[in-house]
């Protein structure tokens, strides 16, 4: 089977960390997030994954080449400009089989598919949205179905007390390839606005699924998606039985100070004595911190270097950041890529520092 992702979004909730990975790639537990999907993915049958991108798309080239590395053959379908959902999947048509998945790129999930699947199947559906139930529809695009599934009518972000179901959209179909044929090429289109609402009574279909599920888009979720992933809420997440007290360490760590579960620190990181780690923190490759240095609740990703006294909770280091002496950051920040917080620093909760790079200076 098939399964196209639409990861042409230019990731801009996430910035900075995605000014300089584009978001289909950025690291979860230190492995690129398309890992996690291809994973999940290849559980029902996916053996060919198609990624309609734009943003960044050299970038998710040099990560995810031909797919060999995710265990799936890998094909891309560039945008030369944005164009929607619906516009993205239109770009993809000559690369599609006549039924396949569609699925949106920033989500992590471990979701079962299969009774999905196997509705639209029996059904004969042109269509088949996966939906979840969540406590404050509000937010959301709510789903109404009768009792067979098929949809009846799409109600947008309703008052918690109006809702009609809290049943929501959770960004997987199962597309007919013949519903393509009401997509016009080369515009921007909405299959969630423009294409499925056009589809009610004519074999569009909805069927609950089950399993967590979360928008990996902002710089909270992208958080919780870790901390999902290592107290086990989401499977994906490390062995177990390869962590101590809730603690799993890479090749080659050495680590005099104290690390206090759930946490995950990826190879040849280095934690000075003195120092404190967690609970719940991701540690990537090469990073090293100091003595005295303090981090919790947050993401560091390859080659961060915090120095002596630093205070880090809540919040996203991007790639080669180096955290001064003393500085305090967080919550809610997120560092790009090879910055610099000064020593001494005090960062305000929700900071956002750009990424500072060899060719910028």
């Amino acid at each position: 089977m098939q399964a196209l992702i639409l990861a042409g979004g230019q990731g801009t909730r996430l910035r900075p960390l995605t000014l300089t990975v584009a978001k289909p790639v950025v690291p979860i537990l230190d492995r690129p997030h398309l890992v996690y999907m291809a994973e999940w993915l290849r559980q029902f049958g996916v053996e060919e994954i198609i990624l309609a991108c734009g943003h960044m798309s050299a970038g998710i080239k040099s990560i995810a080449g031909d797919g060999t590395s995710l265990g799936v053959r890998l094909r891309y379908v560039e945008e030369p400009e944005a164009r929607g959902t619906g516009g993205a999947i239109k770009e993809a048509e000559a690369l599609l089989e006549d039924r396949f998945l569609v699925l949106n790129g920033d989500i992590l999930c471990d979701l079962d598919l299969a009774p999905q699947i196997e509705h639209h199947e029996r059904t004969g559906a042109s269509a088949t949205i996966g939906v979840i139930e969540v406590e404050d529809p509000s937010a959301f695009g709510v789903v109404v179905a009768d009792d067979e599934g098929a949809v009846e009518a799409f109600v947008e972000k309703p008052k918690r007390k109006d809702a009609p179901s809290k049943l929501v959209n959770a960004g997987v179909y199962v597309l007919e390839k013949s519903v393509l044929d009401g997509i016009p090429a080369e515009q921007n289109v909405s299959i969630e606005r423009e294409v499925f609402p056009a589809l009610v009574g004519k074999g569009l279909h909805a069927l609950e699924i089950h399993g967590r599920w979360i928008d990996i888009g902002t710089p909270d979720r992208y958080l919780e998606a870790h901390w999902d992933l290592l107290e086990g809420r989401m499977k994906g997440g490390p062995d177990p039985s390869d962590a101590e007290d809730g603690v799993t360490l890479g090749f080659d760590c050495k680590v005099d100070g104290e690390v206090e579960g759930p946490a995950w620190l990826d190879d040849e990181v280095e934690v000075a004595a003195g120092a404190k780690l967690g609970p719940r923190v991701s540690i990537g490759a090469g990073t090293t911190v100091a003595k005295g240095a303090e981090v919790s609740d947050s993401v560091l990703l390859a080659g961060v270097k915090v120095a002596n006294g630093a205070k880090i909770n809540g919040a996203i280091i991007a790639r080669g950041a180096t955290i001064g002496k003393g500085a305090v950051v967080g919550p809610d920040a997120v560092i790009g890529e090879g910055a610099t917080v000064a020593p001494g620093t005090v960062l305000e909760p929700g900071a956002r520092i750009a990424p500072e790079l060899e060719e910028d200076q």
